[in-house]
Formats: structure tokens, sequence, C-alpha cells
């Protein structure tokens, strides 16, 4: 079990993605998940995504690009 972190998930359906984000409690008053989903959900083609500061979910029509919204997510975590 994570004490303290973030981890994203993305998952591919029918060439669509899917994305989750959660943050534990110590963090989000640093991190948002909805902040860090929205940026992976860009990278897929979602306009958006929602949900609380410790868990966020979002998706996008680009499954293609799993990986590359992994990748912006922890470009987002690290600026």
């Amino acid at each position: 079990q994570i004490q303290s972190g973030v981890v994203a998930l993305v998952a591919v359906a029918d060439g669509k993605a899917s994305l989750v984000v959660g943050v534990t409690a110590d963090l989000t008053d640093k991190v948002s998940a909805v902040d860090l989903v929205r940026a992976g959900a860009a990278v897929v083609g979602g306009s958006g995504g929602g949900g609380r500061p410790d868990m966020a979910q979002a998706g996008g029509p680009d499954g293609d690009k799993a990986q590359a919204a992994l990748d912006a997510i922890e470009a987002a975590l690290a600026s």
C-alpha cells in the first residue's frame, strides 16, 4: 500500500483511453489529481476530466497515445 504518492493509470479499450489519477491525502495540498488527469486527457484528445483533489478520471478517443498521456502526467508532476 502506498503511504505517500501519486498513482496514474491508463487503460485502452476499443481504441479509447481511460485515465485515473490518485493522490494520497498528504500531497493534495501540493498536487491535484484533477490537474494531472486533465494534462493526460489533453494528450489523448479528451476535453476535460474531473473528480476530487485526491482522485480524478478522464478519457479520450486516442488510445494509441496512452504512454504519451502518462508522460504528460509525469511532466506535470515535475513542474
